[in-house]
């Protein structure tokens, strides 16, 4: 399959940083095991993620959900600075009672379709103000400046779910994508344990499968064959980080047979997934290597 690397690592509920930079950059396809929000200072950047590209302007909040499937393009002419962000799910879920939750501008990007917020009118939006004062708290050599930081950010999602519930931010709608590619990538989301091939999606939006796999694979990066295997694969980690025996994963993910599922969750996780099942054991804790980026 498609062989997508997992980059970044987190061993706190969150972690935020500055970076500023000015090299050609172009990432491949490539996943978080938690959820990342990016501060779109200033450069020349395009964001590709599940399908759709974004012309990023100052001040873009870009949102990217664990394992989405996302890479960048920098042009290196001009600095290219960011604020990034890394939230582990259960941070979220910490965050989330009958009264508020912080993942609800996740939940309504998802809704719209949509991977990136802007900010409407700069200078009367609060969630530029608070966005413009974390930014600032990056300089702060003040007593308690990296706890100081963490509460900007907390400050920060309130607003920003506060502009998403009261429609204050949009979410951006781009030209950059093909219709017919977003339908297919919706269809295999809806039908991911069913039995999917190529034959029988062609037959379904009606189309040459030779046409739809270089079609496919031209807007996406990746194959349509190795994107439901991956696809597959997450669903059958997270059913198995939820408890369930390793087998029962294997067929509610959508594969027919269990050889194939476990050579296909090695190469792509490169552990056999009993060893996902042994990190979640109480008796044997799974250790959590350092952030890097």
């Amino acid at each position: 399959m498609g062989n997508y690397e997992k980059k970044g690592y987190l061993n706190s509920d969150f972690r935020i940083f500055h970076l500023t930079d000015q090299l050609v950059k172009e990432y491949q396809f490539h996943y978080h095991e938690f959820h990342k929000i990016t501060i779109f200072i200033r450069g020349n950047v395009q964001y590709y993620i599940e399908g759709k590209t974004y012309e990023l302007e100052p001040y873009d909040i870009v949102l990217v959900e664990k394992n989405d499937l996302h890479r960048i393009q920098v042009d290196g002419s001009v600095p290219y600075e960011r604020i990034i962000v890394y939230i582990s799910p259960g941070f979220m879920a910490d965050y989330q009672n009958e009264e508020y939750d912080l993942s609800f501008c996740f939940q309504k990007a998802k809704e719209e379709h949509s991977h990136v917020l802007r900010i409407p009118s700069l200078e009367k939006s609060s969630l530029f103000k608070i966005t413009n004062r974390l930014e600032k708290s990056f300089s702060d050599t003040e007593y308690a400046s990296s706890l100081y930081r963490q509460v900007l950010f907390l400050e920060f999602m309130i607003q920003l779910n506060r502009a998403a519930l009261k429609k204050r931010i949009e979410f951006l709608d781009t030209e950059h994508y093909n219709s017919k590619v977003i339908a297919i990538l919706h269809y295999i989301h809806l039908h991911l344990t069913d039995a999917l091939d190529i034959d029988s999606l062609a037959d379904t939006f009606f189309i040459s499968k030779y046409y739809m796999m270089r079609l496919f694979k031209a807007e996406t990066g990746y194959t349509i064959g190795s994107y439901i295997t991956y696809r597959r694969l997450l669903l059958a980690r997270s059913l198995i980080e939820e408890g369930a025996p390793i087998t029962e994963a294997c067929f509610a993910a959508g594969f027919r047979d269990y050889s194939t599922f476990s050579r296909s969750y090695k190469a792509e996780f490169q552990e056999p997934p009993r060893s996902l099942q042994k990190s979640n054991s109480p008796q044997q804790p799974s250790p959590r290597p350092a952030l890097t980026r």
